[in-house]
């Protein structure tokens, strides 16, 4: 089956931002009387509030997962947002895509103010055809939701018709529950073992290099 759609991750995979959410969140934790180390926290980051919290605070409640989660979005947005930088030829990669005539998907936990600073750093405004983001659904990656919400919006495609590119277990098993295939990339700087435990179909070092191999990889059939 052809592949019509490409649904991508941006946390990690279009932008190098991973450390800096591990930074806001070690505060947040640190506010609310908890340590963790930053490998613990990296751990799940790829997830949403809904799902980083309760797996590193089991029994926070729902209004304490909300204002942890609210509270983050604040030391993210202040203090590192405007330091996130794309990663070498995401841009490229996206216009690839689209002038092989297949859809360009943005598929984020992240939030939909935070969609929109990196729909203008990227500079994809005019190429991107659907976008999902933590605000459209109930629960955040690895639940199924966010690819599952993009999939209606590109009906009347198939699940074989389209392909995600990530970089954390969150994406790949989110995609897998969506029967989805999925690519990984290294830059989200997740262990190989742990990604294609996932379920990853390809690993690559970053965008660049699926961009290099863009006519051998999965996204090009």
């Amino acid at each position: 089956m052809t592949i019509k759609a490409v649904l991508f991750d941006i946390d990690g995979t279009l932008v190098d931002s991973n450390g800096y959410h591990v930074a806001a969140w070690n505060e947040v934790f640190e506010h609310a009387g908890a340590h963790f180390t930053a490998e613990q926290i990296h751990g799940q980051i790829g997830k949403g509030t809904d799902m980083l919290v309760p797996t590193l605070l089991p029994g926070t409640d729902a209004a304490e997962q909300e204002r942890m989660g609210d509270e983050h979005g604040t030391i993210f947005k202040s203090r590192f947002l405007d330091r996130v930088v794309p990663f070498a030829e995401a841009r490229a990669l996206l216009m690839r895509v689209a002038d092989s005539g297949r859809r360009v998907v943005l598929a984020s936990s992240a939030s939909s103010d935070e969609l929109d600073h990196y729909l203008d750093l990227l500079d994809v405004r005019g190429i991107v055809s659907v976008s999902t983001t933590s605000d459209d659904v109930e629960k955040t990656k690895p639940a199924p939701d966010i690819f599952a919400v993009a999939l209606k919006k590109l009906a009347p495609l198939t699940p074989a018709e389209v392909i995600v590119v990530g970089d954390t277990p969150y994406d790949i098993e989110a995609a897998a529950k969506c029967d989805i295939r999925a690519v990984a990339v290294r830059s989200g700087k997740f262990d190989d073992d742990a990604l294609t435990g996932a379920g990853a179909i390809a690993l690559y070092d970053d965008v660049a290099a699926l961009l290099a191999d863009f006519e051998n990889s999965p996204l090009d059939r």
